[in-house]
C-alpha cells in the first residue's frame, strides 16, 4: 500500500509541474496582473502619494486612512520600511520598478525613481492634490496619464483626473510578488518531483515531508470527494496549482519588511482566476449540467420561465462569488493589521501614557491576529479549491434518472 502510495504522488507531482497543463494558468495570470494590476484597486485620489518624500510640517496630523490605503494597493514600487516619517530628515527605502508605456512611436522605458523623486502639489476645490511628474507623464493615484497644460494636470468637477490615460505595462508590485510566487512553487515541487522520479520508494522528508500531507488532502479530501475518482485526475494538476499558488501568495503577504504584498488582494489576479475557474466548469459541462439549467426536468412550464434566468445567472454569481470572497478576505486582514498599527500612532500623538498603554495592547493583539491570519491565508486557498472543485463536480455529475 505504501508503495502505491508513492507512486501515485510522484506521479502527482510530476503532472503539477507539467507546463503542458499549468501553462494557460500561469499565462492567464500574468496576463490579468500587467493588464489589470495598477488599475484594479481600490479608487481614491491621492493614495500611494503622501508617503514618498512628503513635505512635513509640523502641525501635520498622521492620517491613518491614507496609510491603510497605501499599503493595501497595488504600486509601482516596493516600499520597505520608512526612518523618521513626518520629520525633516524622512528617508524612504524601496525598490522602484520600471514603467513601461505603450505610446504612438513605440515603447517608453525608465525607472519609477524618476516619479516618486519629483513630486508636485495643486491646489483644487481646497485641497491640495499631490501627483508625480517625468518626461511627459504624470502619475496620480498609481495610475499614468500623459502631461497635459501648464500644470502637467487636470481635474474636472469631480476632482477626477481628466489626463489623457495611456498603456501601462508596467510590472506591478504585485506582479513581482505573483513571479515571486511562482518561483517559490517551482523550486519546492521541482526539487520534490525529482525526489520522487529518482527514488520513488524513499520515505519523505524535507520539503518532501511538509508537501506530501498538503497533496494527499487535496486529493483524498477535496478533489476526489467533490468531482468523484473517475474524473478527480483530470483536474488535480489545476486544483493542486491553484491551491499552493494562493497559499503561498498569501503567506508571502505575511512576512513583513519585505514589501507588504497583497497578490489576492489585487482583484486582476482573482479575477483571472474566477474566470478560469467559469471556463474550466463551462467546457467541461455535461448534457445533464446544461438541461439542468436550460431547461430541467420535471418543472412545471411556467415555473421554467422563472428558475432558468435564476440558474443562468448563477453561472456568473459562482465565479463571481469566488473572487469577492478571495479578495475581500485577504484585504480585510490587511486593514486588521494596519488599523492596529495605526492606534499606536494616534494615542501616541495625544498623549504618552495612552501610547504606550494601546502601543502594548495593540502589539499583543496583532500578534494574536497574526496567528489567526497564518490560519485564513491556508483557509481561503483551501475554500477557494474546495468550491472550484465542486464545480467540477456539478458540471461532470451523470444524470439520476
Amino acid at each position: 500500500m505504501a508503495l502505491n502510495l508513492k507512486v501515485t504522488e510522484k506521479q502527482i507531482f510530476i503532472s503539477n509541474m507539467n507546463f503542458k497543463r499549468n501553462v494557460a494558468f500561469v499565462l492567464f495570470t500574468l496576463f490579468s496582473l500587467v493588464s489589470f494590476a495598477s488599475h484594479d484597486t481600490i479608487s481614491h485620489e491621492t493614495a500611494a502619494t503622501e508617503a514618498h518624500s512628503k513635505e512635513v510640517s509640523h502641525e501635520q496630523k498622521f492620517d491613518a486612512g491614507e496609510m491603510i490605503i497605501h499599503h493595501i494597493t497595488d504600486a509601482h514600487e516596493i516600499h520597505f520600511f520608512t526612518l523618521n516619517e513626518g520629520k525633516p530628515n524622512e528617508s524612504h527605502y524601496s525598490f522602484y520598478l520600471p514603467v513601461i508605456i505603450k505610446n504612438e512611436t513605440g515603447f517608453k522605458c525608465f525607472s519609477a525613481s524618476h516619479f516618486y523623486h519629483n513630486k508636485k502639489n495643486i491646489e483644487f476645490n481646497g485641497k491640495h492634490q499631490h501627483y508625480y511628474e517625468h518626461d511627459g507623464y504624470v502619475l496620480q493615484g498609481e495610475k499614468i496619464y500623459k502631461a497635459e497644460g501648464a500644470e502637467g494636470i487636470s481635474f474636472n468637477a469631480e476632482g477626477k483626473v481628466t489626463n489623457q490615460s495611456v498603456l501601462d505595462l508596467s510590472p506591478t508590485k504585485s506582479v513581482v510578488g505573483m513571479f515571486i510566487t511562482i518561483t517559490i512553487l517551482l523550486v519546492l515541487f521541482g526539487g520534490a518531483a525529482r525526489k520522487y522520479k529518482k527514488n520513488p520508494n524513499m520515505a519523505p522528508n524535507g520539503v518532501q515531508g511538509l508537501l506530501e500531507p498538503l497533496v494527499l488532502f487535496i486529493r483524498d479530501e477535496v478533489v476526489i470527494p467533490a468531482i468523484g475518482p473517475k474524473h478527480a485526475h483530470r483536474f488535480m494538476p489545476f486544483l493542486l496549482t491553484t491551491f499552493f499558488f494562493i497559499w503561498v501568495a498569501n503567506i508571502l503577504g505575511m512576512i513583513p519588511f519585505i514589501g507588504g504584498f497583497n497578490i489576492m488582494g489585487t482583484l486582476g489576479v482573482t479575477i483571472v482566476l474566477a474566470t478560469i475557474v467559469f471556463i474550466i466548469t463551462t467546457v467541461n459541462g455535461k448534457g445533464y449540467y446544461w438541461t439542468h439549467i436550460l431547461w430541467p426536468h420535471g418543472v412545471p412550464l411556467p415555473i421554467k420561465f422563472i428558475l432558468v434566468p435564476i440558474e443562468i445567472i448563477g453561472l456568473f454569481m459562482k465565479p463571481l462569488v469566488l473572487m469577492i470572497r478571495l479578495t475581500a478576505n485577504m484585504t480585510a486582514g490587511h486593514i486588521v493589521f494596519l488599523a492596529l498599527t495605526a492606534l499606536i500612532f494616534i494615542f501616541g500623538a495625544t498623549s504618552a501614557g495612552a501610547g504606550y498603554g494601546v502601543g502594548i495592547g495593540s502589539v499583543a493583539f496583532m500578534v494574536f491576529m497574526y496567528f489567526i491570519e497564518l490560519l485564513v491565508a491556508f483557509l481561503q486557498a483551501y475554500v477557494f479549491t474546495l468550491l472550484a472543485a465542486s464545480y467540477f463536480g456539478s458540471a461532470l455529475e451523470e444524470p439520476h434518472h
